[in-house]
Parts: structure tokens; C-alpha cells; sequence
């Protein structure tokens, strides 16, 4: 009976134990630049710091409709997108920034264009508005005098749009993609070239966010969400070989070639996010806005000021 009694407590205390575990469901993709979060969750840093963590694989463009519904209170996703679910009327605030593109995500032609100007009239396939991708396409289009309407959009997801290119589909001129998609591409020169990077246009950062509901009922918990990030950054300079391993074994790729992939982009630790939202993070919102507006993918320019709370990267 005492036995009974015993197990019975203990099973209760480790009960209590796990409901302390502030749950949380982060909605992102397979993207390389938010492998850390995988690496978080997977290593017990989640776990660790008072988190249960659930990663759901979401499309970016319908990420703010799974925030919007409850299914998720925090997403991964890029700096110009935050400012279009604001625009849309989904509430979301940015906490901390993952890391920034260096040649990561990119656009690839066939070999006949030779310059991106060159593209208008053409076919490009890309994800669908409100996307990184789409943003993509219409900065640089912008940035060589064109606009997204001198070219035709066929929405394709990264993957499906490298794919395309690597199947050399006669309908498509160019496509948008990023890594570990843009890696199959670069294998595969006869497929395409990439004309373009984020080397040669710096505008892809990716950041981490809640809504304002989640922040004002778990300030504990985003500090968690923070913290465990910059440990799993730390955990990927102090043990790489068996980082790669996991968070390539969550997109299907070997710790070799994930390690290829993410050397095209930079994991931002808590110096250098506390550099970024100190004036480069509204600099870019404000840019970013205008040229959503200007694209037609927002209709009106949120508050910018509430587009991040820095408390959390301190």
C-alpha cells in the first residue's frame, strides 16, 4: 500500500513538473535559416528553458491564417511579411531576429537571359503574394526598372519551383527559391543559372514573432523562446558535426549537405540582434512597406512602431 501510495506521488509531482511546461505551437517551414528552432526543440533546449514546443510545417503564405485561428501563437517568417499580416489585420509582433540571407535565396533563368531586365514579357515562378519569394521577385524586378506586372506569376512553392527549373519546364522562365532548394539548382548547372542572390540584394532577415496576446499572458515564456534560440546558435559553434545532423535530418539532408546549405546565410546571436532592432530593423520595415504598398500586396501601411518589443533579446 505504501508502495502504491509512493508511485502514486511521484507520478503526480512529475505531472506538476510537466504542466509548468508553457506550451507553444511555432509555425515555420523547411527553410535552412530556421533550422535552429528544429535544433531547439530536438536537443531538449526547448524543453530545458520551461517550454513545449510544437513545430508546425505551415506554407508562408498561409502562415498568418494559422496564426489568426489559434493553431499557432508564433511563427518564423521574413521582415517584410510581418508588415503584411499587420496590414491584414493579423496582430504580430517580432522578438528576436534568426538570421540573415548571404546568397541563400535567389533567382534562377534559363540560360538564354542573361540580365534580370531581360525578364519582362517572361514567366517566373514564385510563391504567392505576401511570400519572401514573391517579395524577392519584386525588389529586384524594382531594383533593374521593372515591376512585378511586366512579368507573368505562376505560384509555385520553392521546392516546386526549383524542381521546375531542374526539370527544365518549358513554361517557366525563372523561378524564386532559397536553400536547401537553391543547392539542387546549383548542382545541377545545365538546369538554369542563378542570376541573382541575396549577395547581390541584401533584403532577406528572418525574424521570430508572437501575437500580443501570447507576450502579454507569457512574458516568461518569450524570454524562453529567446534565450533557447541563442543556445542553439551557441550549440551550433560548439557542436557542429551532431547540430547538422539533426537539423538536416529534418529536411531529408545529410549533415554534409545541410552544412553546404548554411553557409549562405548568418544565424544572428544576441549581439547582433540587439544591433539589428537598435535602427536597421525599422530602416527596412519602412522600405519594405512602401514597396508592399506599392506592389499592390498591402493596401495600407500598419503602425511600424509596433512592429517589434526588443524586452526579450536583452
Amino acid at each position: 500500500m505504501k508502495k502504491l501510495i509512493l508511485t502514486s506521488l511521484l507520478a503526480l509531482a512529475f505531472t506538476g513538473a510537466q504542466a509548468q511546461d508553457t506550451p507553444v505551437a511555432i509555425g515555420m517551414s523547411g527553410w535552412t535559416g530556421f533550422a535552429p528552432l528544429t535544433l531547439a526543440k530536438e536537443a531538449g533546449i526547448f524543453k530545458k528553458n520551461g517550454l513545449d514546443v510544437a513545430i508546425k510545417k505551415i506554407p508562408q503564405k498561409d502562415r498568418h491564417l494559422a496564426v489568426a485561428s489559434g493553431d499557432i501563437q508564433c511563427a518564423a517568417t521574413t521582415v517584410e511579411t510581418w508588415v503584411a499580416w499587420n496590414a491584414a489585420g493579423v496582430a504580430t509582433t517580432q522578438i528576436f531576429q534568426l538570421d540573415k540571407s548571404y546568397g541563400a535565396d535567389g533567382m534562377v533563368v534559363k540560360p538564354g537571359i542573361t540580365k534580370i531586365s531581360d525578364l519582362k514579357g517572361k514567366t517566373v515562378a514564385a510563391s504567392a503574394p505576401g511570400t519572401a519569394p514573391y517579395f524577392t521577385l519584386a525588389w529586384m524586378l524594382k531594383k533593374n526598372g521593372l515591376t512585378i506586372k511586366d512579368v507573368k506569376v505562376v505560384n509555385l512553392e520553392p521546392q516546386a519551383a526549383a524542381n521546375a527549373m531542374i526539370a527544365g519546364n518549358s513554361d517557366i522562365d525563372a523561378a524564386m527559391t532559397y536553400e536547401p532548394y537553391l543547392g539542387a539548382v546549383r548542382a545541377k548547372p545545365e538546369a538554369g543559372k542563378i542570376i541573382a542572390t541575396t549577395l547581390d540584394y541584401p533584403m532577406i532577415m528572418d525574424t521570430f514573432g508572437c501575437t500580443p496576446k501570447f507576450l502579454a499572458e507569457n512574458p516568461k515564456a518569450a524570454k524562453a523562446l529567446a534565450d533557447s534560440y541563442f543556445e542553439a546558435v551557441a550549440m551550433i559553434a560548439r557542436e557542429p558535426k551532431k547540430s547538422f545532423e539533426i537539423m538536416g535530418a529534418d529536411v531529408k539532408q545529410p549533415a554534409d549537405k545541410f552544412e553546404a546549405s548554411q553557409k549562405y546565410l548568418r544565424w544572428q546571436d544576441r549581439a547582433a540582434n540587439q544591433k539589428f532592432f537598435a535602427g536597421e530593423h525599422a530602416q527596412f520595415s519602412k522600405e519594405a512597406a512602401d514597396l508592399l504598398l506599392e506592389a499592390g500586396i498591402i493596401k495600407s501601411i500598419p503602425d511600424l512602431s509596433k512592429l517589434a518589443d526588443t524586452r526579450f533579446i536583452q
